[in-house]
Protein backbone atom coordinates (compact mmCIF):
# COMPACT_ATOMS: atom_id res chain seq x y z
CA UNK A 1 0.00 0.00 0.00
CA UNK A 2 1.66 3.76 -0.89
CA UNK A 3 1.51 6.44 1.52
CA UNK A 4 0.06 9.46 1.53
CA UNK A 5 0.14 12.64 3.59
CA UNK A 6 -2.80 14.88 4.92
CA UNK A 7 -2.74 18.21 6.49
CA UNK A 8 -5.81 18.50 9.12
CA UNK A 9 -7.03 21.68 11.01
CA UNK A 10 -8.79 19.94 13.79
CA UNK A 11 -11.47 21.92 15.18
CA UNK A 12 -13.43 20.98 19.44
CA UNK A 13 -12.01 21.09 22.58
CA UNK A 14 -8.42 20.60 21.20
CA UNK A 15 -6.04 23.08 23.16
CA UNK A 16 -5.32 22.13 26.91
CA UNK A 17 -6.27 18.58 26.97
CA UNK A 18 -3.01 16.75 25.76
CA UNK A 19 -4.10 16.25 21.91
CA UNK A 20 -0.98 16.86 20.62
CA UNK A 21 0.85 14.36 23.11
CA UNK A 22 -1.79 12.36 22.48
CA UNK A 23 -1.55 12.31 18.33
CA UNK A 24 2.01 12.10 19.05
CA UNK A 25 1.53 8.64 21.13
CA UNK A 26 -0.63 7.44 18.70
CA UNK A 27 1.17 8.07 15.89
CA UNK A 28 4.63 6.60 16.89
CA UNK A 29 2.25 3.15 17.64
CA UNK A 30 0.92 3.41 14.02
CA UNK A 31 4.73 3.91 12.25
CA UNK A 32 3.74 7.37 11.23
CA UNK A 33 5.44 10.66 10.60
CA UNK A 34 4.81 14.07 10.43
CA UNK A 35 4.12 16.74 13.40
CA UNK A 36 0.74 18.90 15.25
CA UNK A 37 0.85 22.23 16.27
CA UNK A 38 -1.61 24.61 18.22
CA UNK A 39 -2.52 27.83 16.49
CA UNK A 40 -3.51 30.81 18.05
CA UNK A 41 -7.29 30.45 16.70
CA UNK A 42 -7.60 27.50 19.13
CA UNK A 43 -7.69 24.62 16.39
CA UNK A 44 -4.47 22.48 16.24
CA UNK A 45 -3.26 21.78 12.55
CA UNK A 46 -1.48 18.31 11.89
CA UNK A 47 0.52 16.62 8.97
CA UNK A 48 0.34 12.84 9.43
CA UNK A 49 2.18 10.89 6.39
CA UNK A 50 1.59 7.40 6.18
CA UNK A 51 -0.85 4.64 4.74
CA UNK A 52 -4.21 5.71 4.99
CA UNK A 53 -5.73 2.89 6.76
CA UNK A 54 -3.33 3.91 9.84
CA UNK A 55 -4.19 7.37 9.56
CA UNK A 56 -7.96 7.05 10.00
CA UNK A 57 -7.12 4.37 12.93
CA UNK A 58 -5.04 8.08 14.44
CA UNK A 59 -8.37 9.81 14.17
CA UNK A 60 -10.30 7.25 15.34
CA UNK A 61 -7.82 6.94 18.32
CA UNK A 62 -7.63 10.91 19.46
CA UNK A 63 -11.19 10.76 18.98
CA UNK A 64 -11.53 8.25 21.65
CA UNK A 65 -9.78 10.07 24.15
CA UNK A 66 -12.22 10.95 27.06
CA UNK A 67 -10.81 14.64 27.03
CA UNK A 68 -10.56 15.53 24.01
CA UNK A 69 -13.42 16.83 21.95
CA UNK A 70 -13.11 16.84 17.99
CA UNK A 71 -16.28 18.84 16.45
CA UNK A 72 -14.77 18.54 13.16
CA UNK A 73 -11.82 18.33 10.90
CA UNK A 74 -10.74 20.43 7.62
CA UNK A 75 -8.29 17.28 5.56
CA UNK A 76 -6.44 17.43 2.33
CA UNK A 77 -3.97 15.41 1.13
CA UNK A 78 -0.46 16.80 0.38
CA UNK A 79 2.57 15.90 -1.46
CA UNK A 80 4.74 13.33 0.60
CA UNK A 81 7.63 14.86 3.28
CA UNK A 82 11.19 12.56 3.83
CA UNK A 83 10.63 12.92 7.64
CA UNK A 84 11.68 9.89 10.22
CA UNK A 85 9.48 10.78 13.46
CA UNK A 86 6.15 12.67 14.47
CA UNK A 87 6.94 16.03 16.23
CA UNK A 88 5.04 18.07 18.83
CA UNK A 89 5.47 21.47 17.64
Amino acid sequence: MSEVRKHFVVHGKVQGVGFRYTAKYLAVSLGLTGWARNEWDGTVTMEVQGRETLINKLLVGLNQNQFISIEWIDTKEIPLEEEKAFTVK
